[in-house]
């Protein structure tokens, strides 16, 4: 199989995010053949208004569709705000699900993981990401599912993660998987 590069997505904006030092922790334990890169223009795209979609494409939507285009799949790393996904990760979804006739994101593979102080980690929120990735038609692995749960205890301050086997092997796990599903969705084995 050729070199992987998938594009991973923090949808929170803090400097010091757990769900930024998680997406970090999974660059880290990549394989030879894969590269993550890491988007962090997150903050920076406009509202999603469909006024914009007639007219020139703001830069930062044109960047994050370019980068999405050439990536062979997406991690994606979200906190839970009341139960749910993050403003600015909606927004970004937004933006790639249209126009609907063409959507950037299609069946692009996808990884969600997530972190959170709460004692459930970030599964609620996972499944509401999980329901739009599926309403936008995005082939999303399965297992593991990676809930982070009292990441204040295992991210230092500056938001880097302290390692832990457990973790370390439900990332390494992930990632795997999501090559697995990235090759399917390249048979002949060339993306």
């Amino acid at each position: 199989m050729s070199n992987l590069t998938f594009l991973a997505v923090s949808g929170s904006l803090r400097r010091t995010s757990h769900n930024t030092g998680l997406l970090r922790a999974v660059r880290n334990l990549a394989p030879a053949g894969v590269t993550i890169d890491l988007y962090e223009g997150l903050g920076s795209l406009p509202f999603f208004d469909q006024d914009l979609e007639s007219g020139p494409e703001p830069a930062t939507v044109a960047d994050l569709r370019r980068r999405v285009r050439e990536a062979d799949g997406i991690i994606i790393a979200t906190p839970e705000y009341n139960s749910a996904i993050p403003g600015v990760l909606v927004n970004a979804l937004d933006w790639l699900s249209r126009p609907t006739d063409q959507p950037v994101l299609g069946v692009k593979p996808a990884a969600v993981l997530g972190a959170s102080p709460s004692q459930f980690g970030t599964a609620r929120g996972q499944l509401v990401l999980r329901q739009i990735l599926h309403r936008m038609h995005v082939p999303v692995v399965a297992h593991p599912e990676v809930t982070v749960f009292q990441s204040h205890r295992r991210f230092d301050t500056n938001g880097c993660f302290l390692g832990d086997e457990v973790t370390e092997g439900l990332l390494s796990t992930l990632l795997a998987e999501l090559v697995i599903l990235a090759g399917r969705a390249h048979p002949a084995g060339v993306v």
